[in-house]
């Protein structure tokens, strides 16, 4: 039957299928902004002081593209 072996490969499998689709379509600069993108993203979701934070990851995405 499956064990875990099995939904660790379909996991993996998964994951980079669902990166492939996200990355595939950008061009260039999307792709080496994406990073900062992220962080700013992240850095937004904390209270009081997110937007402050992100606010050079977003200038340098901004910068990128």
């Amino acid at each position: 039957m499956f064990n875990l072996q099995f939904y660790k490969r379909y996991a993996r499998l998964l994951a980079c299928l669902m990166a492939s689709v996200v990355i595939l379509p950008m061009d260039g600069c999307a792709v080496a902004a994406l990073p900062c993108r992220l962080v700013a993203a992240t850095l937004k979701v904390v209270p009081g002081v997110g937007h402050a934070a992100a606010a050079p990851f977003d200038t340098c995405a901004d910068a990128i593209d």
